[in-house]
Order: structure tokens, then sequence, then C-alpha cells
């Protein structure tokens, strides 16, 4: 099979999959939760149990021979390793916080990469019916129809998304609270939706123009909005301007006009 067409099928598999596990979230979306502590902030919910068992069923079904990373199973059983094989790193809900309190930024994210490289991605928003999809090379696309990065040049003129993670400790929480204030001088607001992939789809339809977050869950937080930016015509980062690193817990996202005046600023 071509490559071309086998990452089209790949992606219609996970399209199938985050579906499914949509109207999983739909339903429990509003219904009373069952919610547990992961930490001091962090929850995990039934449905995000649910979800990524149906996804990984899906997948293995169709595809035996890829690999799966997921946030619940690997938070169980600690094994983030990325190999150079076809690989599918998922989060079976991104925005469990949100999920609990009724706020609609929740999504299904499922990531293959290959030789470690992010080749397709797929972001699902079931409750704003919101689909992003893109294969490496192909473009990016929201229900469909092309989107891409906006075309802000102007640092001051940027909504940056951000988030304040999951730590409550006071050095990370000065950490994060100066930075955010550095910040704010030099863009023109600040967004927290608390959902690591959604905020890297909104750098891609150019609803947000800067985004940054450290110390996230892990790559299922990444690995599917990634591919979905760089397929609009927008960068992925390292937060100090490195290269980005999908197994890191650090991102950085812009479209390319903006991207060396947006590092500047996180540095001072």
């Amino acid at each position: 099979m071509a490559q071309n067409d086998s990452h089209s099928e790949y992606l219609a598999i996970a399209v199938d999959a985050a579906k499914k596990a949509g109207e999983i979230i739909r339903k429990g979306f509003y219904q009373t939760k069952n919610v547990e502590h992961k930490g001091q902030v962090d929850l995990v919910t039934e449905t995000d149990k649910a979800c990524e068992d149906l996804i990984f069923n899906h997948l293995k079904q169709k595809l035996p021979d890829h690999k799966f990373i997921g946030e619940e199973t690997t938070a169980a059983n600690g094994v983030t390793e990325l190999t150079d094989e076809p690989t599918w790193i998922v989060d079976p809900l991104d925005g469990t916080t949100n999920f609990v309190h009724g706020f609609p930024f929740v999504c299904v994210s499922i990531g293959l990469t290959i030789a470690k490289v992010p080749t397709v991605g797929v972001v699902y928003n079931p409750i704003m019916n919101e689909l992003f999809t893109a294969i490496r090379g192909k473009g990016a696309f929201l229900n469909g129809e092309p989107i891409k990065v906006s075309a802000q040049s102007e640092l001051v003129k940027c909504l940056l998304a951000t988030e304040a993670g999951t730590k409550r400790d006071k050095n990370t929480l000065d950490a994060t609270t100066n930075k955010i204030n550095s910040l704010l001088a030099k863009v023109r607001s600040i967004r927290m939706s608390g959902s690591c992939a959604l905020n890297l789809c909104g750098i891609a339809c150019g609803r947000l123009d800067l985004f940054y977050e450290l110390g996230f869950g892990g790559p299922w937080d990444v690995a599917g909005g990634a591919v979905i930016v760089e397929e609009a015509g927008g960068v992925v980062f390292d937060p100090s301007g490195k290269g980005f690193d999908i197994t890191s817990q650090r991102v950085a996202a812009s479209n390319p006009h903006v991207k060396d005046a947006f590092i500047k600023a996180l540095q001072e």
C-alpha cells in the first residue's frame, strides 16, 4: 500500500475511534460525574477510562501491529518509552477538569507517530462538534474545511493561551504567574481553556496566536495537536526556542511571523 493511502486509512480509523469516544463524553458531560483525584488538582473520571478502553480496542482491532501509549494506561503502568514503531498516543479526555465542571472545552486527542515523528492527528470536541484532523504533508482541517494559522505579526495584537498546570506549590505558582505577568504587558490578552490539545488546535485555526505550556501530562497532550498546527502552517517548538520534543512536557506554538518575538518574550 502506498504511504499516502495507508496514512489516509490510519486517519479514517482514528476519526472513527474519536467519534465513538466522543459519544461517551457527550453522554457523560450532562450527567453526574464520578471523580477521582490523580494529584492535588488533577482529576480522572470513569469516562476517561471508558474512552481509552474503547479507543485502544478499536485501534488494536484494525491495526494489531501498532504500538499504543495512553494517558490512563501509562499513568497506571508507567510505560512511556516512544520507539520508531508506528505508535498511537492517546488522550481519551483532555480537559477532565472542564468535563467535571461542565465547561465545554473537552476533547479526545489521538496522534500517530512514525519513527517518532507526529504523522496523523485527530482532536475532537464532541460538545462543540469540532473535529480537527491532519496528515503530515496533506494540510489541516476543521470539520473537513481547510484551516490555517493567523497572519498576525505583532505580539501586541496576539491572543495568548497558556495553562496553570496541576502543581500548586509556591515556587511553581510564582514562576507561572510571574511569566504570565511579564507576558500580559506584551500581548493583547491571555486565555486558559484547560485543554492543551484544543489550545494547539486554536493556533491551527487562527483563533489563538500564541500558546505555551510547561509541565503538562505527557506526549498524549500534544501528539495529535502538533501535526495539526504544522499542517496549518504553524510552528511547534520548545519554549526555550529549541526544537520540539514530543516527550519533554514542554511546548510552544504560533504562526511563523511571531515565533522569534514570542521566544524572546518568553525568555524575559
